[in-house]
Formats: C-alpha cells, structure tokens, sequence
C-alpha cells in the first residue's frame, strides 16, 4: 500500500489547529500542493518535499542542498534568507512528531503498540513479549510482531542494528507504517527518556504502556539535568496509553501508579506484594533458568524462563500483565516464555570450572542485580566483574557501578565501555573513587579484549566472571567514532577455549 500524498494546506492547518505557529501571516504558498515527502534529511530530499530545519547542529546549506533537490517549502523556528515558502513555528520538535504522524496516516491507530520504560530490563522485556506474541501468532500461520529495541529495528519490511532505542519521529511513524503493512499484528518498541521527553513519540497511541522501574541514569549536561528530570521524563509514557502496568516492587512505585491512573486500566505485578495483579513467587532454578509461580487469567499458573536472576523473573512479570490485558491464551505465554532468546543478557558460557556471564548491565542499578543474582546461584565462588562506562554522557553512572562492583565483587577489572571524548584511565579512576571506600583493590585495563583475557585466564577455578556493559555489541564508540569489536560474546567462547558457534557449553 502506498503512503497517501497530502497537499501543503493540510500540514499546515494541522500546525494552526495545536498552535505551534509562530506566525499567523497567511502562508505565501500553493497550499494545494502535493506534498511528495516529509523530510528532515537533505539528501532525501525531492521535488515537492516539506523539509524541517531541525535540531542544535542545523546548518543553512542543508536547506540549500534539500531546496536545490526540489523541496517545495520548510518547516523552522528560524526563516532563512532563501526563495522557498517558510512555516515558520515555535517548536520544531512537536511540529516534527505531528507531521510525521500525519505524513504515514496516523499507523499507531492501526496497530496495537506496546512500549516499555524502565532504567533496566527494556530490552528484555521486549524480547519476551516477542517471543510470546510471536508464537501465539505462528500457530495461526501469522506475520512475527514488529520489534523496535535497543539490538535491532524490525519493522516487518527491514531487520538491522539499531541506530536509536526510540527512533526519531519521521523514521519511527515509518516503521509502524511498514509494520502495519507487513500484517506484524503488534509492536513492541522501547521508549526511552529522551524519546519521551523530546516528543518523538507525539502522534504515537499505545495500547499498553510498561513503566519498569526508575534509577539514578541518563543524568547529564546531554541528557537529563537531574534525576527527577529524568523520572518525570519517563512518566510521560502514560500520555500516550490505554493500558498501563506498573511494577509495585519500583522504587517510587505509588508515584508511578498514580501517573498511570489516567489510562483506562491498571495491571500491576510484583515479586513481593501480594496484592499486585500478578504476584509471582515460589521461585525455583530449573536447568539454566528460573521457574515461577503466578495467578494467570484467574488461574494458578507455573511458567519458566531459560536464564538465571529474579530481575528477569520481574521482566517476565511485566510481559505476562501485558499478555493478561491482550488476552493470550496461557500455553502461548507458556511455550514463548521458555524459547526466548535475548542477546547478550544473561549469556552464560562455561569450561573448566570457570563459568563467564555476558550482560548488558550498564548502570548501577543493572549492575547491582546482577552481581547480586550471581552471588545467589554461584555461592562460594569468587565473583570477577569486568566494566567501564560510556563517555561524555550519563555520567551519574560511574558511581552507581562502582559502588555496586564494590559491594559485591571480590576482584574488579575496569576497562573502556563507548569511552567517546574521554580517556579510558581517566574514567576508570573516576569509578575507582567509588569503589575505594568498600575496601577493594581494582585494575585499569584500557583494551576491552586485554580486562577480558586477563579476568577468563588469570582467574582461578572454580570462578565466575561477570562482561557487563557491552552484552552482544560488536563496535567501541571511541574518539575518532565507532570502530569494531569482536562482542564480548565471542571474547567469553575464545578465551574460555569453547568453540566459537556454541552458545551454551557444559562443564
């Protein structure tokens, strides 16, 4: 199906109508002009293109160059000296999401969208659902679900890495248009702070909206000024939900809960109040994994996950409400449930009495549950922990993990994590700084594969050897750019000796 073409007049009336004019003067145009593509990338641009002048880094000459290859007007907080019509507004962002959800015809009115917020546990969570919904529909001979992640964009149309957890307006209204038109069915998409606090999510209806959990990240001259910043941030999603659920075991749970009163119904999940919607207990290891019991559609209901941690036993929580709302049948939750696979979070690999665990963990609050369910289903064995943290951005997580490596490591290993700008060392003593006053000694090991060597080799058996940060990334963010990484995946098999197309491998 081809994207319905509207005339100038109608983007423009739709800016008059949600105020965002910064200039009443009728527009000197040819408002019936077909608009051929909404843009804010010049070398997209084509004759009859509206074109947005849009964020800190705009320069003039992408306007010339998207004006040079046709574009009929543009869309700016600025008019530029340039023969073209200007729609001049007072905020490009919210113009941006408004046309973008006009230019693909509204899709998230078509499709039921699930997103997920959280400081941890969006990526898998996503993956659950995924696998559920996915299963479900597969026994119908239907589309998979689209998926939009912090891994990988999958519209139904295109699979790749992803670029943004949350994509910019204009490319995420296109990939629920394409998901619509592929017959996906659902989208599970994660919503981050910044996407929800810039408006790329303006337009966007979501069925049911996961708020998570909340934690001290993302905080930053970049990012988020402070904390709370961030909470309220986040809060946002409800804005967009007729269905929410609420994890009661967050911190600032009631805050949450009450945000969420807005949106038509409530589930709330837990592993520690009884009185939640689902209340999962009776926790128990079964092979690699985690079985648990829950009351499931008004019947006690026993499902598994195939990797360790209670914070993943939470993340599934959350997947089971979000079933219960869409009323998916048990076996589907059951069976998705068991399959699911999420790269680089909880991989597990182990040889001669080592075993190494590969996790995205990225922050303090990550961290800590981590090292902590480690601590519980490795008792007695000395826990290795091999990290850094991103540069230039989120600085607020340098203590978060040194304090949760210093609380709950026995041998520490810092190393580079997207380091960006900044020196490696010099970020790695600053987490030292937090790890200090626990008593433990750390090393600085600048090269990621050189922390991971020394923590897989010079480790003596029986040990556990906790990757966190990178989970299945295969690029380093370092000064000149990305640059390639062999994942600490592959790194994990290679120096544990273990053939490197096994993912799981015995003692």
């Amino acid at each position: 199906m081809d994207r319905p073409r509207l005339p100038l007049g109608e983007y423009y009336q739709l800016l008059l109508k949600n105020g965002l004019l910064a200039d009443l003067t009728p527009l000197s145009a040819d408002l019936t002009r077909l608009i051929e593509s909404v843009t804010c990338d010049s070398r997209a641009a084509v004759p009859g293109s509206l074109f947005l002048c849009k964020g800190a880094a705009f320069k003039e000459d992408y306007l010339t160059q998207a004006l040079r290859q046709g574009a009929a007007a543009y869309v700016s907080e600025r008019v530029y000296d340039v023969p073209a019509p200007c729609i001049l507004v007072t905020d490009i962002r919210a113009a941006m999401g408004l046309l973008a959800d006009r230019a693909w015809s509204h899709p998230s009115g078509e499709i039921p969208i699930i997103g997920i917020t959280g400081t941890k546990g969006k990526t898998t969570t996503a993956y659950f659902l995924k696998a559920i919904l996915d299963h479900w529909r597969e026994t119908d001979g239907l589309h998979p679900v689209g998926l939009l992640s912090t891994l990988v964009t999958d519209d139904g149309a295109q699979r790749r890495p992803a670029v943004l957890t949350t994509p910019e307006p204009l490319d995420l209204q296109r990939h629920l248009w394409n998901a619509c038109n592929a017959g996906c069915g659902y989208v599970v998409m994660e919503c981050s702070s910044q996407a929800l606090k810039y408006g790329r999510m303006i337009g966007v209806e979501l069925d049911t909206a996961v708020f998570l959990n909340i934690g001290e990240d993302h905080v930053s001259p970049k990012e988020h000024p402070t904390v709370e910043d961030y909470f309220r941030s986040k809060l946002k999603i409800f804005d967009h939900a007729g269905t929410a659920v609420v994890n009661l075991d967050s911190a600032r749970a009631g805050e949450v809960r009450a945000a969420a009163r807005p949106c038509g119904r409530v589930l709330t999940y837990s592993l520690e109040d009884p009185t939640a919607d689902l209340y999962g207990r009776g926790l128990r290891r079964e092979g690699r994994g985690l079985a648990f019991s829950v009351r499931y559609n008004g019947a006690e209901e026993s499902f598994a996950i195939p990797m360790a941690g209670a914070f993943n036993v939470s993340n599934a929580l959350a997947a089971l409400a979000v079933c219960q709302g869409l009323n998916v049948p048990t076996e589907a939750v059951r069976t998705g449930l068991s399959k699911v696979h999420v790269p680089g979070r909880m991989e597990t690999y182990a040889s001669q009495g080592k075993t190494v665990i590969v996790d995205y963990a990225h922050n303090g609050l990550a961290l800590e549950a981590l090292l902590r369910s480690v601590r519980e289903d490795y008792p007695g064995q000395p826990v290795t922990v091999v990290f850094g943290s991103v540069g230039g951005k989120a600085l607020d997580r340098r203590e978060g993990l040194g304090k949760a490596a210093g609380q709950y490591a026995d041998r520490i290993l810092l190393t580079e994590d997207d380091p960006g700008p900044e020196d490696v060392e010099d970020i790695c003593r600053e987490i030292g700084r937090y790890i200090v006053p626990f008593g433990k000694d750390f090393s600085i090991l600048p090269d990621r594969e050189d922390a991971i060597r020394a923590a897989v080799q010079d480790t003596p058996a029986p040990a556990v050897i906790v990757l966190a940060g990178k989970g299945s990334e295969q690029a380093q963010k370092r000064k000149n750019g990305p640059e390639p990484y062999a994942s600490d995946s592959l790194l994990a098999r290679k120096y544990l000796g273990l053939p490197l197309g096994d993912v799981w491998q015995n003692d």
